[in-house]
């Protein structure tokens, strides 16, 4: 088993990945793993994007019959929605904050960029691209549709009101149509 598949499998278990104890259960040691792998916060990292990619796969099969406007916000709302109803994740938000929200919605690691990435590529999919002096170009769009998500998925650790992936829906249809 990879390291990347364990701590995988150890963080949708709900697990806090322990660098010692992976690299002891893979019989290496913790500096062969740092190595391989980086730090815990790399690691981590790396495992929130693998999740985030299968995630945005799934919200993209689910929404195939659709284009547009429509498409980009139904597959959006999907994915934000899947992420606030899927419990190992908002444990390890809630277990760790700090990291949690410097992880997924900073560039100290890959994870939004790759957010961003995924949603500019759907908007140039879906939507004709921006045109005239007032027009935001879909790499601008991209993150603002991102900060849109964060602040709706993370508003229980910011607002204390609970995740709404129906407002990031509609805001993200209302921006683009």
């Amino acid at each position: 088993m990879s390291v990347l598949d364990l701590a995988r499998q150890w963080f949708i278990q709900g697990r806090r990945i322990d660098m010692g104890e992976l690299g002891a259960e893979l019989g290496v040691s913790r500096a062969t793993l740092f190595r391989w792998v980086g730090n815990r916060d790399q690691l981590t990292a790396d495992i929130l994007r693998d999740l985030a990619t299968k995630t945005f796969h799934r919200a993209l099969a689910a929404h195939a019959d659709t284009t547009g406007a429509t498409r980009v916000s139904a597959v959006i709302g999907d994915f934000v929605q899947i992420l606030a109803e899927t419990s190992f994740f908002v444990d390890f938000v809630h277990r760790e904050p700090e990291r949690a929200l410097r992880l997924l919605t900073t560039k100290e690691s890959p994870v939004q960029g790759y957010a961003i990435e995924r949603v500019e590529q759907l908007l140039d999919e879906e939507i004709d691209p921006p045109s005239g002096p007032e027009a935001i170009h879909h790499h601008d769009l991209a993150y603002l549709i991102i900060r849109i998500c964060e602040s709706l998925l993370y508003t229980d650790l910011i607002t204390g009101d609970p995740p709404n992936p129906d407002i990031a829906r509609q805001a993200i249809y209302a921006l683009i149509r």
